[in-house]
């Protein structure tokens, strides 16, 4: 049974984080630079994937990208949450992050153990305390939720869009 819910995450995660991959390489390049808010969303998506793959320890989470936390009063407009990126990332460093964060998908999803997927995952300010396997299904759909707000944009903008992913191309 384990094996079958392995191979699941996997492939139904991987496509969303394909499907975000997908957004952002579609983004015309004037686009990602004018509007801000793709950018935002994409980086916030990836971000906070890669922080949820901090299994079984959140409080180790070190970014490829990195960002600063910011007061409310101060988040600049079109930014989602409060990690506000250190700069306007290009395109290609955010693929190669989305890249980076399939490959831990990859290690988090093929290393569970029976005992693994009860394993609490709790974020250094006990605000989320899930067990690992929900953390997993929360993760892929805050990827995909953001994934489908991208596509969105694009087709709002400039009438693009991404084709649906099925499954994880391996």
């Amino acid at each position: 049974m384990l094996e079958t819910i392995k191979e699941s995450i996997w492939q139904q995660f991987g496509a969303s984080l394909n499907t975000l991959g997908n957004a952002i390489e579609r983004c015309p390049a004037d686009l990602w630079e004018s509007k801000k808010r793709f950018f935002y969303i994409g980086y916030h998506a990836l971000i906070l994937a890669d922080y949820y793959l901090t299994i079984p320890a959140p409080e180790e989470f070190h970014s490829v990208l990195p960002f600063s936390f910011t007061e409310p009063d101060e988040i600049p407009d079109g930014v989602v949450g409060d990690m506000v990126p250190d700069k306007h990332y290009t395109q290609a460093e955010m693929l190669t992050y989305v890249e980076g964060v399939r490959a831990k998908l990859r290690e988090v999803v093929f290393g569970l153990t029976e005992e693994k997927v009860s394993e609490r995952w709790v974020e250094p300010s006990g605000d989320m305390n899930y067990s690992v396997l929900e953390i997993l299904l929360y993760n892929l759909r805050h990827v995909q939720h953001h994934a489908a707000q991208l596509n969105l944009l694009l087709r709002q903008e400039r009438n693009l869009r991404s084709e649906w992913v099925f499954r994880v191309d391996e």
